[in-house]
């Protein structure tokens, strides 16, 4: 069900992860992501699977929470492992008919993008489910804070950012509504040709189109009652300060992806 989806939730508890600066949060998941893509061997892969498990346990975050992100995109790795698997025309041949070949190259490609996707998957779903959307929108806006010297809008672009991940749950919990009601009014959602389930989705969007832009009005209203003007001489709640832990994680993430750099060249 889509209220399973949990693509910008948070999940409060105490933990290391939880208590280190959001700032070299999202500096670990940007080194995260360039160490996974930046390698093209399976040993890289081992690499950044040891970083997730670590992360995963000082996280404290309940696996069922990473198996519940990982599951909506089930059938988009199944995609990319067939397409792979299929296109793919490298090393030995192991089964011929007519035009599909299979080889062992296709099918190592094919696990490895898999694990390459739900490494990435698992690891970025840390960031949102250790921080809150606050701190994530005052992270943003310290990071992207130099651009303030040609004119942009910082503050403006990192609350939209923040608004937009703090949405969707909602969204999500708005579109499970309108389908379990359009199910109670006789909707075949789940049967029927491709063409006539993609019509049965249309009394779905509008609904949902009108329900996001109702909300996005009431937000604005309650944002203009309480005289927002932008981040131009606005304080903080809370203050991001740096400690010692912040920067000991952010050595050890540029430790794994030295490590795996080194692994790629050695190998390649």
């Amino acid at each position: 069900m889509l209220k399973d989806i949990t693509l910008g939730q948070y999940f409060p508890i105490d933990s290391i992860l939880h208590r280190l600066d959001p700032r070299f949060k999202i500096i670990d998941t940007m080194l995260f992501i360039i160490m996974l893509f930046s390698g093209n061997h399976f040993w890289t892969l081992m690499i950044g699977a040891i970083f997730v498990i670590m992360a995963q346990l000082l996280s404290k975050v309940p696996l069922k929470m990473s198996w519940k992100s990982i599951r909506p995109i089930l059938p988009v790795l199944a995609v990319t492992a067939i397409l792979n698997l299929v296109f793919i025309d490298s090393g030995d041949l192991l089964f011929e008919w007519k035009f599909l070949k299979i080889t062992q190259g296709g099918i190592n490609t094919s696990i490895f993008m898999v694990c390459r996707i739900v490494l990435l998957i698992i690891g970025s779903s840390l960031l949102t489910y250790t921080t809150s959307p606050i701190l994530l929108t005052d992270a943003i806006e310290s990071l992207m804070s130099p651009l303030k010297k040609v004119n942009f809008p910082v503050h403006e672009m990192a609350m939209m950012m923040s608004i937009a991940l703090r949405f969707i749950p909602t969204l999500l919990e708005e579109t499970d509504k309108i389908m379990s009601a359009q199910k109670a009014r006789g909707a075949m959602l789940d049967s029927g040709t491709l063409m006539e389930r993609v019509k049965a989705m249309i009394p779905i969007l509008i609904p949902l189109f009108v329900s996001a832009f109702r909300r996005a009005e009431e937000l604005a209203t309650a944002m203009e009652c309480r005289c927002y003007r932008g981040g131009e001489g606005r304080t903080r709640l809370r203050q991001l300060k740096a400690s010692g832990k912040d920067y000991i994680s952010l050595m050890i993430c540029l430790l794994f992806l030295i490590t795996s750099a080194a692994v790629n060249i050695i190998l390649s």
